[in-house]
């Protein structure tokens, strides 16, 4: 570790809706640890809603709370040390960090949802340091191989809104035969309808109430259409489909309106994806439901073999996932970069080092 410097500046949140940087001792990796050197660190909307506004336990009621430690559960880098025991990775890999420790022997772990551990779970830049600093010391067996053709931003990307986007849609089972519809096109939003298109849906529709978002959405170049929230939207999503709905939908919103849409919006025999946090679900059961024979999934982030795939289809479906990045700060902007990412962004923010703006 002689090319690494003993101290760095991390970004810690004390809950009062701004952002510090504080000194910290560079670590050095234990058994079964690397240190990566961050590349890019994203800012989700989690971080925002329960530690950068100030609600200290997960979903502001209960559970494992923000511990102060360095923010961002979205990191992506190159591993630059390595302790003993580490034998898949070293010095000089590029790597997604899926942001969920678990202990790696119940039965969700070995399934490699490490999101679902009962024994112990620690999240990055919850629980732990996260990456919102040069260095990370990262548990070798929630690393991800990044490929060469994504660059740090597309992994940071790929460590959680993306994933979550995918596995909503993998449950969902998105395919050339299903219209997508996707309501609520914040960052996992954005994900959502990029991949889509990657799995061949055959038309990628969007909903968000926000124009400034309309008009970024717009842009990615992956939407059929975009449409503003309202009374019509589900009578909008039958006619351009010309199927009565789509047949698969999916909430990024976590809204109540947002998930009504999305089952209103959706086909007989439609699946139902909902992945937006918070918030409640309120429907009409016989014909919204019922009569439709609606089926619902209701996913919480995605597995590190998926996160692996998702990034290797990426690749292959040749769609980049930094192209929804509508603003990027380096650490020492880390104050202006929150603000934006809890206001008015249109599209994702992320911190990269050495970004000027």
């Amino acid at each position: 570790m002689t090319s690494t410097p003993s101290r760095m500046r991390g970004v810690f949140l004390p809950g009062d809706s701004t952002a510090e940087l504080r000194e910290y001792d560079v670590p050095r990796p234990g058994h079964g640890q690397v240190l990566v050197e961050i590349g890019a660190s994203g800012i989700c909307g989690s971080d925002i809603g329960f530690i950068y506004r100030g609600y200290k336990g997960y979903r502001g009621v209960d559970g494992p709370a923000y511990r102060g430690v360095i923010a961002g559960h979205e990191p992506s880098g190159r591993i630059v040390a390595a302790g003993p025991g580490v034998r898949r990775f070293g010095p000089g890999d590029r790597v997604i960090v899926y942001h969920i420790v678990g202990c790696g022997l119940c039965d969700n772990c070995r399934r490699g949802h490490y999101i679902s551990c009962g024994y112990g779970r620690e999240s990055y830049g919850w629980q732990r340091d996260g990456g919102h600093a040069p260095y990370l010391l990262a548990e070798e067996r929630t690393c991800v191989p990044l490929p060469d053709e994504l660059s740090y931003v597309d992994g940071a990307l790929i460590a959680c809104g993306f994933g979550t986007a995918y596995e909503g849609l993998r449950r969902a089972g998105v395919s050339g035969d299903a219209d997508l519809l996707v309501v609520g096109l914040g960052p996992v939003g954005l994900a959502a309808g990029m991949i889509g298109r990657g799995m061949g849906a055959r038309k990628v529709i969007g909903v968000e109430t926000a124009e400034a978002r309309r008009a970024w959405a717009a842009t990615a170049g992956v939407f059929d259409a975009v449409l503003p929230a309202g009374d019509d939207a589900a009578e909008e999503v039958a006619d351009l489909t010309g199927r009565g709905g789509a047949a698969v939908t999916i909430d990024c919103s976590g809204t109540r309106p947002g998930r009504s849409l999305a089952l209103e919006a959706a086909a007989e025999w439609g699946h139902v994806s909902l992945v937006g946090e918070g918030g409640d679900l309120h429907t009409e059961v016989s014909d919204t439901l019922l009569h439709k024979q609606l089926t619902i999934h209701a996913s919480w982030v995605t597995s590190l073999p998926a996160m692996s795939e998702l990034a290797r289809n990426l690749v292959g479906w040749g769609l980049r996932p930094e192209k929804v990045v509508s603003d990027a700060f380096g650490f020492e902007r880390a104050g202006e970069a929150y603000a934006l990412a809890a206001g008015a962004s249109k599209g994702k923010v992320v911190l990269v080092p050495g970004e000027a703006s």
